[in-house]
């Protein structure tokens, strides 16, 4: 058998997708749906855009008319009568562009939030993703550790049998015992953590009554083949977290441009029918209804919004900086990914194609030896140690590697309960 076939028939004897009494597991495509649906930042962030959407479009409407009721030369005198009484109707007209600017902003805004939305959906389903292989292992890990207790309670019953017919004496029996116990404590142990992985990933999905069941897949393979130069060239075009810093731009430059037209005047129009009281020179009558217009425009003499145009230029600059901020924060971030992902790859195929089936093969000597009075117990002590420890580091590996895998294909993000970023900039003035 060649070594490959070696350490699958170890180590997958329960990959945790058959399981007696279960024909069903779940997958990894019924667990990204889950997530999809329930889980409560996904929410958030639609909401976020929804927020965006709505302040967009009731920042393009008009101010409401104001109606409401005149006075003037208010007098009991003979020829004044009272004086005039009327109405009047007052709206303001946006002719400076001020309505299509603050629209613009929101607009800007509703970009950012989508694109934080995309990336939150991103961080959901790495988590889901991570949380799942993770899962996957921890079946592993508990299948191995079932084995290798096997293999140590093999040990005590052979110790006994040679102490019986005088082969093997008391330290020898304690030895095997002692290793037996501290083999099911790690099973127990390995058990521990996967209903922890799983409370985990019952977060993350959205469903605290997610429990321990069997998953379809096979963690010791599928792992990607990725060229740095090719990801590294392709994450700036495909990243959530770039295009939301290259949406912060174009928002603050609709502010910048929203913030020079707040000295420009808006049109004010007031006018409304009255009726005049006072006589008439040539007669006993009164002047009678009347009809009155007022215009006017307000004068940037003193407040030409100097303050709000250099806060605006100053956001511009910041956000051209998170642009390269980001921009260098993924490299960077990728950078460091890549190579925890190349070292462990590398380590999974040679623990899985070399140093497990070799470890379990002398493992089987030694054992075999020692029922043959070849060998002292000593031996198959540190054979069996050898065979867990590098089962261990094999799985570790495995783990840290899909781990990066998940981040490298998903634009190296993660948090999938991380309360989403909200788009930034300041409050338009009005």
């Amino acid at each position: 058998m060649r070594p490959r076939g070696l350490v699958v028939a170890y180590l997958l004897i329960s990959s945790g997708a058959v399981v007696q009494g279960q024909t069903t597991v779940l997958t990894l495509a019924e667990l990204e749906q889950r997530a999809l649906e329930h889980n409560p930042t996904l929410h958030q962030a639609d909401a976020q855009v929804a927020v965006m959407q709505g302040h967009a479009s009731q920042a393009g409407r008009w101010a409401n008319p104001s109606i409401g009721y005149t006075a003037e030369e208010v007098s009991s005198s003979p020829t004044m009568r009272g004086g005039e009484h009327g109405f009047f109707f007052e709206q303001v007209f946006p002719i400076s562009g001020k309505l299509s600017a603050d629209k613009a902003i929101f607009e800007r805004k509703a970009e950012e939030a989508r694109a934080i939305r995309e990336g939150q959906r991103l961080r959901v389903l790495n988590s889901v993703r991570a949380g799942y292989y993770e899962a996957l292992i921890a079946a592993r890990r508990v299948a191995v550790r079932q084995d290798l207790a096997a293999l140590f309670d093999e040990a005590v019953g052979v110790s006994r049998r040679l102490a019986n017919v005088g082969a093997a004496d008391r330290t020898d029996i304690l030895a095997s015992e002692i290793e037996a116990e501290q083999a099911r404590l790690g099973l127990e142990d390995a058990r521990n953590e996967e209903r922890r992985i799983w409370q985990r990933l019952a977060q993350v999905v959205g469903d605290p009554l997610l429990r321990v069941q069997p998953l379809a897949g096979d963690p010791d393979e599928g792992l990607p083949a990725f060229d740095l130069d090719v990801v590294m060239a392709a994450l700036p075009r495909e990243s959530p977290e770039l295009r939301a810093a290259e949406a912060g731009v174009e928002r603050a430059e609709a502010e910048l441009a929203r913030a020079r037209k707040e000295s420009h005047p808006d049109l004010v129009v007031r006018a409304g029918p009255r009726y005049n009281r006072e006589l008439l020179d040539h007669g006993p009558s009164p002047v009678g209804w009347e009809f009155f217009t007022d215009v006017g425009i307000s004068v940037p003499l003193w407040n030409r919004n100097q303050g709000g145009v250099a806060a605006a230029e100053a956001e511009l600059r910041r956000a051209h900086a998170e642009v390269t901020r980001v921009e260098l924060s993924l490299h960077s971030r990728l950078a460091d990914v890549f190579e925890e992902y190349s070292t462990t790859a590398t380590r999974v195929r040679a623990f899985r194609d070399e140093i497990v089936p070799r470890a379990q093969e002398s493992h089987r000597l030694f054992m075999n030896r020692y029922q043959e009075m070849a060998a002292a117990y000593p031996q198959v002590l540190i054979s069996q140690r050898t065979l867990f420890q590098v089962s261990e580091q094999y799985l570790e590996a495995l783990a840290t590697s899909w781990k990066a895998a998940v981040l490298i294909e998903g634009q190296l993000l993660d948090g999938g309960l991380e309360q989403p970023s909200l788009p930034g900039g300041a409050t338009v003035a009005r």
